[in-house]
């Protein structure tokens, strides 16, 4: 989405237009999914993005930026909403639930093969990330899910960009270890 694109469909929602809202969202929610994937039991996440948007239309009409602004607001409020979710589920007696249940995103290939070498890739990646501590797999997600620059994940993380960056390294060179280990793995399966 170009500058004035998303100008017009920010201007538009702020107004309370439906459409522009739906525009914010088609381009922005399947990347808010895979974030709170890396942060929640698929069961979660839906839960978790519904929040995330109904604090959003809430302050939409505050907001005053451009696109890499509003990236950066949106992701701070949605792992606000995610903390929020964690201590709340602290204390609440744990559900049992389908492992497998999966939540659906919106498709942006139009292409069954494509979307679900997409899924599969995604999917993998994400469960990558759960293994990882908690600091490092946020800044890789804000880094490379949400699309945010060091600065605006060390604003959002409450840490100076110099720790984002090396969380952000230790984060890739422990994905890298555990990507090596998996394919060797599936190296020795193979007949």
């Amino acid at each position: 989405m170009n500058e004035l694109q998303f100008g017009a469909a920010l201007a538009g929602a702020q107004n309370g237009e439906q459409p522009a809202l739906s525009v914010l969202w088609r381009e922005h929610h399947p990347y808010l999914l895979r974030y709170l994937r890396t942060r929640h039991r698929a069961c979660d996440v839906e839960d978790v993005a519904g929040d995330t948007w109904l604090r959003v239309s809430r302050s939409l009409r505050r907001f005053a930026g451009e696109e890499p602004a509003f990236r950066a607001w949106f992701f701070t409020i949605a792992r606000a909403a995610s903390a929020d979710w964690h201590r709340s589920a602290a204390r609440r007696p744990d559900m049992v639930f389908d492992a497998d249940m999966e939540s659906r995103e919106p498709s942006r290939h139009g292409n069954p093969e494509s979307d679900a070498m997409a899924s599969f890739d995604t999917a993998r990646a994400i469960l990558l990330l759960a293994e990882l501590p908690p600091e490092q797999s946020d800044a890789i997600s804000l880094r490379v899910i949400a699309g945010l620059d060091t600065e605006r994940v060390a604003e959002i993380m409450n840490k100076r960009p110099g720790t984002v960056r090396v969380l952000q390294h230790r984060g890739l060179r422990r994905l890298a270890q555990l990507l090596s280990a998996a394919e060797s793995v599936e190296t020795d399966v193979t007949p």
